[in-house]
């Protein structure tokens, strides 16, 4: 899998905090706002670090230097609130409103039951005055530092409010939460988890279904309306002291729900076809590990290795410097036991187990994609499927299943995000299938009408929204399995399917280019730099298409709300979409070029389609950091 490239932009660092040579100044609203957090904060821990940073930044005394970091910090604590958004929250832990911490969640959890209230007895205002049951809340939690607190506290507030909070028995996946916001009919499930995140953050997902939400986007993540009506709910709690919690009466749920979600997920898969695969997995220190294997065993494939060092959950991440399969490095552990062991396959959940990342071994390459790795595991071959590669690999899968299930249904549909490769697309028409295009995020692809399968390009898959509709790392594992172990008893393997895709439909190569700013300011401002001046041509081929994503995407099927973001399409069909990224400081560029495989006469015209097609991606990607400003 190529990298994502990112290129840092210089400019002003005032958005950084970084001292600027002058003392550092505590403004005296400041000290006010810090003392009134202290007073309010339900956490002995971070109301004492406080303390020490506001001691440190009033002390005439104090080292320059480490008053002036003292400064800076509480200025970014209390510079705003965490936002409550689409993705509800995520940043790092600590004291102050804009981290993650016990009296943020206390209010986030506050507003999520005041908005559910709310809307339950809007529902009964329309049910002609019937009683209707408090909100029903389904809480999840991960193995990251205060994840339980933050869960418990959750369950606190839901149960005081007149709500019936679940609580889930341990820290576990977060495709289990969202199977359990449908299983048990709930109005809403939490999940706390950073995801892939560093292992100072944490965050708060939300999802609705029940009785709040009963269209397509029952059991899906929020959208707008949902988030700015919960987000001024948060905004209107008064105080922490102000929200009542009870020390228990909620419900803390059983080894049957994991049980259900396993039997479900295990039913994906197919008993008849072959199992004959030696796997290597790693969880990255997340608590995917045990439910995978649990998962995988079951549906046959014996022939399992978790990698040791990654196995067991481990806040600390000690051996992956980002927890994100994605990253160079993060998979070498798995790749050098699967060099050491001759496996055929790789498979690696992020954290919290809802994005799957798969390696396979590929003669036609000498070094892995990784940066960091062995020197025996860069020798042998090894490399990451892109994510739009398994996209598409389990996209056919399962458009063929759903095909001969229902040889004369002109219902089903593939759905995946705009940034995502046009790929899929294409197999669905070859099944005769409808493709939505979506904005980017799963909440927006889980909630598509007559879904069958949905991905998109950061390694998140889709394959049974009907009882999880969100990605899951966990079902697409199986399915990769499944579908590697079957290839390898025709004597094929996992790139040979994608090159018979390549021949059917063309080769398709994507790729990133993204742009890191110290500076927020000049997000928007590059964004209206391309607006303004965009690249008339791609790689030499004129620019035929120009859609600002701000607007709206059009007329038609797919159709899409605004969004930030510009997308471009060149008389052959190359693709860019630029966009601001949504959890990180930067500007992100996907690239997609289009290149048929010709009978060039040569012993490999997929080789020489995809000699071409990186040429042409390389010019692309010159042209538009030309127009970045880079």
């Amino acid at each position: 899998m190529a990298a994502e490239q990112d290129v840092t932009a210089t400019g002003d660092s005032e958005a950084s905090g970084s001292p600027t040579g002058e003392a550092a100044v505590l403004d005296a609203a400041l000290v006010a706002q810090v003392e009134a957090w202290i007073d309010d904060d339900p956490d002995p821990q971070t109301a004492e670090h406080l303390r020490v940073l506001l001691a440190t930044a009033q002390d005439g005394d104090a080292d320059p230097e480490l008053r002036d970091v003292a400064v800076t910090e509480l200025a970014d604590r209390f510079r705003g609130t965490l936002e409550f958004g689409t993705a509800g929250l995520r940043g790092a832990m600590g004291g102050g409103p804009n981290r993650m911490n016990r009296a943020v969640v206390i209010r986030a959890a506050a507003g999520l039951i005041r908005y559910l209230t709310d809307a339950l007895e809007a529902r009964r205002g329309e049910g002609g005055g019937v009683v209707v049951e408090g909100p029903r809340v389904v809480i999840g939690y991960d193995a990251r530092f205060s994840s339980d607190v933050f869960a418990r506290d959750t369950a606190a507030v839901v149960t005081a409010a007149g709500g019936h909070a679940l609580l889930l028995p341990e820290p576990l996946p977060t495709p289990v939460l969202a199977y359990a916001v449908r299983q048990l009919g709930a109005d809403a499930g939490v999940m706390v988890t950073a995801s892939h995140n560093p292992p100072a953050d944490n965050g708060y997902k939300v999802y609705l279904g029940g009785r709040v939400v009963t269209d397509s986007g029952q059991g899906s993540q929020i959208v707008p309306p949902y988030d700015a009506e919960i987000a001024a709910r948060i905004a209107a709690v008064p105080s922490v002291a102000s929200v009542r919690r009870t020390e228990g009466g909620w419900t803390v749920l059983g080894e049957e729900l994991v049980e259900g979600y396993l039997t479900a997920v295990g039913a994906l898969a197919d008993p008849s076809t072959p199992r004959d695969l030696r796997i290597v997995l790693t969880p990255l220190h997340g608590v995917g590990g045990h439910t995978a294997e649990r998962l995988l065993r079951g549906a046959g494939f014996a022939d399992l290795h978790i990698v040791p060092e990654q196995a067991l959950p481990d806040p600390r991440f000690p051996t992956v410097a980002f927890p994100n399969p994605e990253e160079p490095g993060a998979i070498d552990l798995a790749l050098a036991l699967a060099e050491e062991l001759d496996a055929d396959l790789v498979l690696a959940n992020d954290p919290d187990a809802d994005r799957c990342a798969a390696a396979v071994r590929d003669p036609r390459v000498g070094h892995t994609t990784s940066a960091t790795g062995p020197d025996t595991v860069g020798s042998s071959g090894w490399r990451m499927l892109h994510g739009d590669e398994v996209g598409a690999l389990l996209g056919l899968d399962r458009a063929s299943r759903w095909r001969r299930a229902h040889p004369d249904s002109g219902d089903g549909v593939l759905a995946s995000s705009i940034v995502s490769s046009r790929l899929l697309a294409r197999i669905a028409a070859s099944q005769g299938m409808a493709h939505r295009a979506t904005l980017t995020g799963f909440k927006w692809i889980s909630r598509v009408e007559g879904l069958v399968f949905g991905y998109e390009e950061a390694l998140g898959y889709c394959v049974d929204p009907a009882r999880v509709r969100d990605k899951d790392g966990l079902s697409a594992a199986l399915l990769l399995a499944q579908l590697a172990a079957t290839t390898k008893a025709r004597g094929r393997t996992l790139l040979d399917l994608l090159d018979d895709l390549a021949v059917e439909h063309g080769l398709h190569l994507t790729d990133q280019l993204s742009v890191r700013f110290s500076d927020l300011s000049q997000i928007p401002a590059t964004m209206a730099r391309v607006r303004e001046a965009p690249p008339a041509t791609l790689a030499g081929s004129e620019v035929v298409e120009l859609t600002d994503l701000s607007l709206g995407s059009g007329e038609g099927v797919d159709a899409l709300p605004p969004t930030d973001g510009l997308r471009l399409v060149a008389a052959d069909g190359t693709r860019v979409v630029v966009r601001p990224s949504g959890t990180e400081p930067k500007v992100k560029c996907y690239l997609e070029v289009i290149v048929p495989v010709t009978d060039d006469g040569s012993d490999d015209p997929v080789g020489a389609a995809r000699r071409a097609a990186r040429e042409r991606l390389d010019a692309v990607r010159a042209d538009v950091a030309a127009a970045l400003g880079l």
